[in-house]
């Protein structure tokens, strides 16, 4: 493991936060379209805390994330000071917490802070631990031209090159057919 689990899913949740941005080119739609699917999402990565369940708390987690779309792009100096800003926007306060089935891990919020505050926390403490590691550039784009989504390479040889939309696999066949045409035709 290359980083603390806790930072390593405050990673992927961040990345497939921004990843269900309908307004980047290239994407499929709206990843968040309602309130329900903001429920689901949050269900499905189990950030706790208290939620309203309204429009207000899906528009405010949907303006997030271009503000976390920029730390895959950013250099380190960029993401530094973004990370900063959220964690002072939020009067950030880490501190040692264990509820569920996860021993001791950090928060920096308190349960009762708005949904997109404790996710943009979340994100930004974990983006924290990667600039203290020099790790930056575990934080990518998606390889393939028809996809802008972001991913974390935390594999050991830091060789994860496509997202998990299935970009990889569209790739790999798509040499396949480029090779055996140019056998075919050679």
């Amino acid at each position: 493991m290359l980083f603390a689990h806790d930072t390593e899913m405050a990673l992927a949740g961040a990345a497939a936060l921004v990843n269900t941005d309908g307004d980047v080119e290239f994407a499929s739609g709206e990843g968040l379209p309602d309130v329900d699917a903001l429920d689901r999402f949050v269900d499905s990565w189990g950030w706790t805390g208290t939620r309203t369940h309204t429009e207000a708390e899906l528009s405010a987690v949907r303006k997030l994330r271009p503000r976390l779309r920029k730390l895959w792009q950013a250099d380190e100096d960029e993401v530094v000071e973004a990370v900063n800003q959220l964690l002072r926007e939020a009067q950030a306060l880490p501190q040692l917490v264990r509820h569920g089935q996860w021993n001791y891990h950090l928060h920096a919020t308190p349960p009762a802070a708005p949904l997109a505050t404790r996710m943009a926390v979340e994100a930004a403490m974990a983006i924290v631990d990667v600039v203290r590691a020099d790790e930056l550039g575990r934080l990518r784009i998606c390889a393939s031209p028809t996809c802008l989504d972001v991913l974390v390479d935390l594999s050991k040889n830091r060789s994860k090159r496509f997202c998990d939309g299935g970009c990889g696999n569209r790739a790999a066949v798509a040499a396949y057919r480029a090779r055996r045409a140019s056998n075919e035709s050679g």
